[in-house]
């Protein structure tokens, strides 16, 4: 996901990594904050791939800093990013979906429709599942447990009824 949202952020122009690390902080704090340890390599990927390039430039100071761009392959695999399956992992689909919603502007109307009929399919998965537990009448589940199950339903429904805003 550090790909995507490196990609995202120099849609709008070019910046220097800890620029970057600034942006991603601003858009996306809520929910991730990835380390410098992070995506310095992730940029080094997107480098390798021709999604970013990069320029050495010398400040008034003389201080080299590196700035970072995006390429039309860039796009192209944010776009590819954006549509790409969700992890079935419920904790990675709720992160990733938000995100993913976040940079839902960048994507053509029919493509935004694709990710959000991809959203309420994992919404409703994750949804179905916590409810399996929660009904099963042989599950002893505790009570802290049975709360965690209804929030996380609640979680899945607002998903959903935000998606069906958006479509309208």
């Amino acid at each position: 996901m550090i790909e995507l949202m490196i990609l995202y952020v120099l849609l709008k122009r070019d910046l220097t990594m800890y620029a970057i690390k600034k942006h991603i902080a601003d858009k996306f704090s809520p929910f991730t904050n990835p380390s410098f340890g992070a995506l310095k390599p992730a940029l080094v990927r997107l480098e390798k791939s021709k999604s970013i390039t990069s320029s050495k430039v010398m400040s008034d100071g003389g201080k080299l800093s590196v700035f970072y761009s995006i390429t039309d392959n860039g796009t192209k695999e944010l776009r590819r990013l954006l549509l790409e399956p969700f992890s079935k992992n419920p904790v990675q689909f709720s992160s990733d979906a938000k995100i993913k919603l976040c940079c839902a502007s960048f994507l053509s109307d029919q493509d935004t429709k694709e990710l959000f009929e991809n959203i309420k399919a994992g919404a409703y998965l994750h949804r179905l599942n916590a409810k399996k537990i929660l009904e099963d009448e042989y599950n002893t589940t505790d009570f802290y447990q049975k709360i965690i199950l209804d929030n996380t339903i609640c979680e899945y429904n607002n998903f959903i009824s935000m998606i069906e805003g958006f479509e309208k």
